[in-house]
């Protein structure tokens, strides 16, 4: 089961993927505009027209340094606005939320776009405003849990900006942007969050934009090319394993802009009107708490590719963890309930898989005796599996069709940022991330290695269970960087793949010892009857 997991995540659904397939969701990938020189160089020109600079220029205003005019603190965050009106920083202070190197997360990147950023489209405002500084009526907001309000006014030659900023404890804010006059403007998302970027394993990070008919567009890091436009968006979003940065409460017509940066990678801004009201968020992308806030937050967090059925079980995940109040033992009764309902399809696979290996003499023998003729051989096979009730393909049909679940549950554990800083129980003291002792990954290959061992196979390619044989040992390797929670998963899955092994040999056996004591009871009837027949 798990090379089939990780052969067909891998080939066939690649984490660079990702789609929003839920009930009733339609999903569209970006695709390329063009495909060649001449192509990325119209998209360029067009952008220059439309919006008055190249993305170059915006990147530069964007990520220069600024002085901080205004601070927000709580018992959470640590929040900055800088001179330009942009939120330059946010530092998470939950212990849980720390870096590897121990340190609190930074969510706002040093260099690179920040939220909140304003562009215009006439040149000489453009110029003037990145140098003229914003100035707040206050300099210091001490959240409890009251929102706090703040005004930035910007006063240009010809022009004076206000942004109203209203903060609230649970990281959003209000945003209500003024101009004194009529001028065209775009509002600049921000780069994505950058935490912990070497422990992201096939994690999706990128942008996305969540429209009012439940259409989900994701441009990953890298992809973006040329230029789109929406319109009837309800959330924006950049982010990557665990955090984000979004905005969402536009009306209904603004339109919103994905554009590439020199990278490739997506920018994110939208056509704001003079009286421009919206809000903001940034911060871990923790369900209850996006939820609380509104929501549409939710819709931020990704699954890929089978996010239809990812959503419930984290569901459930969570409603476990409300009775057992500990994520790792909430993984091991969800792997127990999971394992549970898929039991008569895995139970099924099991026996077909004994009778197979039952047979498999018998097979060899008529394919040795028909050899020459493959016909007869083929007809003689089919006869001997209908006799024994077998199925060469009964094995693998019922696994196929788990694999949506395991794959379900593989993006949960790799993307549920609940995990962070979350104990189980001894050693493992975080299990979003690897096992520093490799306990788990060598309990992991130890209980595959032994399944292995229970197992039937009917290899007929020395090669192919030579390979077979040495799995559990690249697998141990493979998990050894995994995040606890993930391997804890496949440990407690294998356990039950184990127990049930027993249970189906067990059966198997059973059955077989019932058919030869029967086999020779008849037998015994069979020669008692010649010997009355012989005596009469």
């Amino acid at each position: 089961m798990s090379v089939i997991f990780f052969v067909a995540y891998t080939a066939i659904f690649p984490p660079a993927e990702p789609e929003n397939l839920a009930a009733n969701k339609k999903v569209e990938q970006v695709k390329n505009v063009g495909s060649n020189q001449d192509a990325s160089l119209q998209v360029s020109s067009n952008l220059e027209q439309t919006t008055g600079h190249s993305i170059s220029e915006v990147e530069k205003y964007g990520s220069s340094d600024a002085n901080t005019i205004l601070t927000v603190t709580n018992k959470d965050f640590i929040l900055k606005v800088d001179t330009l009106g942009r939120i330059s920083s946010k530092e998470l202070l939950q212990d849980k939320f720390k870096t590897k190197e121990d340190k609190h997360a930074q969510l706002i990147p040093s260099t690179g776009m920040k939220p909140l950023f304003i562009r215009f489209l006439d040149e000489i405002l453009n110029n003037e405003s990145t140098r003229v500084a914003y100035s707040a009526s206050i300099n210091n907001i001490a959240l409890d849990g009251t929102p706090q309000k703040v005004t930035l006014t910007q006063k240009l030659s010809s022009l004076v900006v206000t942004k109203e900023l209203t903060f609230y404890a649970d990281g959003h804010y209000d945003a209500k942007i003024s101009l004194s006059q009529d001028k065209r403007y775009f509002i600049y998302l921000g780069q994505r969050p950058k935490v912990n970027e070497t422990e992201q394993m096939m994690t999706v990070t990128g942008a996305m934009v969540y429209t009012d008919d439940e259409l989900v567009t994701i441009v990953e890091d890298g992809d973006a090319e040329g230029r789109k436009t929406f319109s009837g968006v309800e959330l924006i979003s950049a982010f990557d394993q665990y955090s984000a940065t979004m905005m969402y409460g536009f009306p209904k017509e603004a339109n919103i802009i994905i554009e590439r940066d020199r990278d490739d990678n997506p920018v994110l801004y939208f056509d704001a009107t003079q009286n421009m009201t919206f809000n903001g968020y940034v911060g871990q992308k923790e369900y209850k708490v996006l939820k609380n806030i509104n929501p549409v937050l939710t819709n931020a967090i990704e699954y890929g590719w089978f996010t239809f059925a990812s959503k419930p079980l984290f569901q459930l995940l969570s409603w476990l963890h409300g009775i057992f109040g500990n994520w790792g033992w909430s993984i091991i009764a969800l792997t127990i309930m999971i394992r549970a309902v898929l039991y008569p399809l895995t139970y099924k696979g099991m026996m077909s898989m004994q009778r197979m290996k039952d047979i498999s003499p018998k097979i060899k023998e008529l394919q040795a005796k028909y050899k020459s003729d493959p016909q007869r051989m083929n007809a003689a096979v089919m006869d001997m599996y209908k006799k024994h009730n077998a199925n060469p393909l009964g094995g693998c049909l019922p696994m196929i069709l788990q694999i949506p679940v395991f794959f379900a549950i593989y993006r949960v554990l790799l993307n549920a940022v609940e995990l962070q800083g979350a104990p189980w129980m001894l050693w493992v003291t975080d299990l979003s991330r690897m096992d520093d002792y490799y306990i788990l990954p060598i309990l992991m290959g130890a209980s595959m290695f032994y399944q292995q061992r229970l197992t039937p196979n009917n290899f007929t390619d020395p090669m192919q269970e030579k390979v077979f044989k040495y799995l559990p040992v690249i697998f141990t390797f493979f998990f050894l960087t995994f995040p606890s929670g993930l391997v804890l998963y496949w440990f407690v899955n294998n356990l039950f793949s184990i127990g049930q092994q027993f249970i189906v040999n067990a059966q198997f056996k059973n059955a077989k010892d019932a058919e030869i004591a029967l086999h020779e009871h008849a037998k015994k009837i069979e020669k008692k009857e010649k010997m009355e027949k012989k005596d009469d």
